[in-house]
């Protein structure tokens, strides 16, 4: 697979298209105060990014959650860490923008691990979507997190999503709710921190 460009075409684009959930749950170090707790109530089909930005009493978290998506049916990402991803046989790894060279790298490495990456600009989403599965493009609505910029609006977000052919879904602000309409949009489905922590 060393060879292939990581724009998805043909038969393995919609193998892989099968694999990878509509809506995902994001965990936040402050947002999410039981990832665990979360993921017992998150039912099969959907994903869960685990973002553990380093601090080992999160990377723990990891082993647990494997077990609970093969028990419960739902796909686990490990954010920027597919060592751990591998060592805990997580279904992917999610990659920031800032990590888009890294990501280059590793799907070489480990081309059977499914790929999501962030992205906030056309530019970066150009780019992500040549190299990931799915780009999750944010902030589409007004975000609660830390390092969230100005809303894109879901016009000009949905506007950015049709732009490439790799299935983009729709993350900062979002409601569960929100699903069927960014769908209705073009969005592949969507991501969220709060709606989860609320739900």
């Amino acid at each position: 697979m060393a060879g292939l460009t990581y724009a998805r075409t043909g038969a393995l684009a919609r193998e892989r298209a099968l694999a990878l959930p509509r809506l995902f749950a994001f965990t936040d170090p402050a947002r999410t105060p039981d990832p665990l707790g979360l993921a017992q109530h998150l039912p099969g089909g959907t994903g869960l990014i685990l973002r553990h930005f380093g601090r080992d009493d999160l990377k723990s978290l990891a082993a647990p959650l494997a077990q609970s998506a093969r028990r419960q049916g739902f796909a686990l990402f490990i954010a920027a860490d597919p060592v751990l991803a591998l060592k805990v046989e997580a279904d992917g790894v999610h990659w920031p923008e800032r990590c888009l060279a890294e990501l280059r790298r590793w799907r070489h490495k480990a081309p059977h691990l499914l790929v999501t990456a962030s992205a906030h600009t056309p530019a970066a989403l150009r780019r992500a979507a040549k190299l990931a599965d799915a780009v999750f493009l944010s902030p589409v609505f007004p975000s609660n997190s830390a390092s969230a910029g100005a809303p894109l609006g879901l016009i000009r977000a949905a506007s950015m999503a049709r732009q490439v052919s790799t299935p983009v879904l729709a993350l900062g602000g979002v409601a569960l709710h929100d699903l069927a309409a960014l769908q209705a949009r073009g969005f592949y489905g969507a991501g969220a921190v709060d709606a989860f922590s609320a739900a």
